[in-house]
């Protein structure tokens, strides 16, 4: 895929507002540590997340992306009724019917003729997100589009450390320490033509981007209740084959990257900085490692804000431009993996 004219105007977002350190998390799995003997501070050492953020209990998925998305409308200078698509694109939703979207669209006052509806793409949905906005405002259907998502992990997390804590055994917890990574968050990417707004807003070129998939291995990682169907009284679980995932998506990453670089004719030394999702140490290493990725060129955030979904690599780059890491002029590459598995990458001239 290539575009000529669709520009991201803004990215705004919204932190949760309760911090939980790694070694909370790992206070809370004490019966298990004690009955395989494990000692605190593993977690932390596997994974390289000190801490991360939840929600306050009653929050709503469709409010706090709402509120990233105002604060996108406002950095881009146009009016909500301008926005002709809201796109909510998380791992959760607020219910099964109708869209997240709706209520987020309703808080805003986006244009009464917008397109409103969800996408759903495990870790990559922002991103899948971003395509289907930018091929809508490619063709001239729209010219401007609003992508948004939130995340929670609490519910997950606290779920699992229950399970960990019950089957007190070392095979079940490898298949749910990714869990254990999980953060909070919302954010929102405004997508427009560039005819919107005032000169003043800064607009990063979105050049284009290739995906590649692997769907045998869907059963990687998977999100589900521990009963078929959709059960009244099941309990929501997580299991991950970390290994399995790690080493089969670096894999699709290697020939996604080769893809990419030659679908948009990417020339040597660039891209100038990268922003990939965020799951842990290991993770970042191996990826950077398996495409000569110079380290210095890579912004994180998952130290701090653990693996926010959807929300992850999206809100990473609006730090890494608060922060000046992405600078004006600079080659972008966004580098997203799924579960799936699928894999986007994305050009952006900053």
């Amino acid at each position: 895929m290539k575009y000529s004219k669709v520009f991201i105007d803004a990215i705004g977002y919204e932190m949760a507002p309760n911090v939980v350190t790694t070694d909370e998390i790992e206070a809370q799995l004490k019966p298990f540590y004690d009955a395989v003997g494990f000692k605190s501070g593993q977690l932390a050492t596997l994974t390289g997340i000190r801490e991360r953020r939840y929600w306050n209990i009653d929050h709503t998925l469709a409010g706090e992306s709402a509120k990233a998305g105002a604060k996108a409308i406002e950095l881009a200078d146009i009016r909500p009724d301008q926005i002709e698509a809201v796109v909510f694109c998380g791992v959760g939703r607020d219910g099964f019917e109708p869209a997240t979207a709706c209520s987020v669209a309703n808080t805003l006052k986006v244009s009464p003729s917008a397109h409103i509806y969800d996408v759903s793409n495990a870790c990559l949905g922002v991103i899948t997100g971003m395509v289907t906005v930018a091929n809508a405002i490619e063709l001239g259907q729209i010219k401007s589009g609003l992508v948004v998502s939130c995340e929670t992990a609490r519910q997950i997390v606290e779920s699992t450390i229950q399970e960990i804590n019950e089957y007190k055994s070392i095979d079940f917890y490898k298949k749910t320490i990714a869990t254990m990574t999980g953060g909070a968050g919302a954010v929102a990417v405004l997508l427009t033509d560039g005819t919107l707004g005032n000169d003043n807003v800064e607009r990063h070129s979105l050049l284009g981007g290739t995906v590649r998939q692997a769907s045998q291995f869907n059963d990687l990682c998977r999100w589900t209740f521990d009963q078929p169907g959709m059960p009244t009284d099941a309990r929501v679980r997580m299991r991950t084959d970390a290994h399995g995932v790690l080493e089969n998506g670096l894999t699709l990453s290697v020939e996604t990257y080769e893809q990419f670089r030659k679908h948009l004719d990417i020339p040597d030394g660039k891209p100038d900085k990268f922003i990939c999702h965020q799951v842990g140490a290991t993770h970042q290493k191996m990826v950077q490692q398996v495409l000569g990725i110079d380290p210095e060129k890579d912004y994180s955030t998952f130290q701090y804000l653990g693996n926010m979904g959807t929300v992850s690599l999206p809100m990473t780059a609006a730090i890494a431009h608060e922060q000046k890491f992405l600078k004006s002029g600079d080659y972008v590459g966004f580098m997203g993996i799924g579960s799936g598995l699928n894999c986007l990458m994305m050009g952006i001239l900053w």
